[in-house]
């Protein structure tokens, strides 16, 4: 969502991680399925001196919440790692270092694949998935979270995909050259001229197209210009609560109706209210400022800050407390979408790293209470497959029979 840990830290502080407790069961038939998640903003991490992604981290400890060993612990079997970048003015100098920053970001999640090339594999289509997570590796898929780094090269795209992406959202937070923003005021009325190309251009080379973030309007127009379905990789339901970055009812179906999935979010303030406080906002960006350099110092110095961040977060919160949303607040949305559309078209996306996270979820090693709660609710094994992978894959599988180029 926002810079990597920065967004976590930003968040109000979560509760302290303790070991996940489902029944055997439940454990047992969460392994047994193939689970991807369909955005995770990890890769953040992974340009932070000395920070292992073969190493068990924690929110307490650096805040973070996805590294190997808790994907393990979490039953995930990988999904699409991505490639985010912070909308910069659209100035030429802007959109450079945009384009840079992304490049260096898809180079450091292949070189964590080519540094550990019995954990992890690079997949492209839905039978790599298959193929990898048999083999008991990490699936690792690609994607784009604000498409604004191709600038006014509708074609630069094509590096993206040549470098692996298959899945990219045109609009992040802020309006840009491609489309209007969900949280920004209306600019293009939906998707630019730019975007219009840009839909076309990752139809013709398989990309998936990927609402979350981007306006109504937007949403409406890909739906009705793609020939392949759009997804939405992490996203809410704006019945269990209303907000412009939720997907209304009528547009869920509309998602299923195409043969596509939403994928839910666990962002705090897309599940409940959280009242402006301005107060807490600058003296969280005051505190939490200096972890933008992370990348830049020693070991030493990033883990020294890390901590005083982490003790600086829970002191902040305290001063200034703000409502947490709960693993039950985050399954009303769950539930809400496999009650409108069915297990056919619905998955998650979390967002670890980028925001997500709930009291009682609060990494990826939280999933098997997911699939817990689900076969409490009554659905299938078969359905659950689905869920957890077989929607996003049958999505690629789509996008991947439409391409042209």
């Amino acid at each position: 969502m926002v810079n990597g840990a920065a967004a976590l830290a930003l968040a109000p502080a979560a509760a302290k991680a303790q070991a996940v407790q489902v029944s055997a069961s439940a454990r047992a038939v969460h392994n047994r399925l193939m689970c991807l998640d369909t955005h995770m903003d990890m890769p953040a991490n992974l340009a932070r001196q000395g920070w292992d992604v073969m190493t068990r981290h924690s929110p307490d400890m650096d805040m973070t919440q996805v590294d190997y060993p808790r994907m393990i612990e979490g039953g995930l079997d990988g999904g699409f790692f991505a490639i985010y970048t912070p909308q910069a003015p659209l100035t030429q100098e802007g959109m450079n270092a945009m384009r840079d920053a992304a490049f260096l970001r898809a180079a450091e999640i292949r070189e964590m694949v080519a540094a550990h090339p019995g954990k992890f594999e690079l997949a492209f289509v839905p039978a790599d998935a298959a193929r990898i997570a048999a083999a008991g590796k990490i699936v690792v898929f690609q994607s784009i979270e604000n498409s604004g780094i191709i600038g006014n090269d509708v074609s630069l795209l094509r590096s993206f995909y040549k470098l692996g992406v298959r899945m990219a959202g045109p609009i992040h937070f802020l309006n840009n050259q491609l489309g209007d923003s969900a949280t920004d005021k209306k600019k293009w009325g939906g998707l630019s001229p730019m975007g219009r190309d840009f839909v076309k251009l990752a139809n013709d080379l398989g990309i998936i197209l990927d609402a979350s973030h981007s306006s109504d309007d937007v949403f409406d127009q890909m739906l009705a210009q793609s020939r392949a379905p759009i997804i939405c990789s992490h996203s809410g339901c704006r019945a269990v609560h209303d907000h412009p970055r939720n997907l209304d009812d009528a547009r869920i179906k509309k998602l299923a109706a195409a043969g596509s999935t939403i994928q839910i979010n666990s962002y705090n303030e897309y599940l409940i209210d959280v009242p402006p406080n301005p107060a807490r906002d600058k003296a969280r960006r005051a505190v939490f400022g200096k972890m933008e350099n992370l990348d830049k110092m020693t070991p030493a110095d990033a883990a020294r800050t890390l901590k005083e961040m982490a003790a600086a977060r829970v002191a902040l919160d305290k001063q200034y407390p703000s409502p947490r949303a709960n693993f039950e607040m985050f399954m009303q949305h769950v539930y809400h979408a496999l009650d409108l559309v069915g297990p056919d078209h619905v998955g998650i996306g979390p967002d670890w790293d980028g925001g997500g996270g709930v009291t009682g979820m609060e990494d990826v090693a939280s999933l098997p209470r997911i699939t817990e709660q689900l076969l409490k609710k009554g659905y299938k094994e078969s359905q659950l497959a689905n869920f957890w992978s077989g929607n996003t894959m049958r999505v690629l599988g789509k996008v991947v029979a439409a391409r042209k180029a």
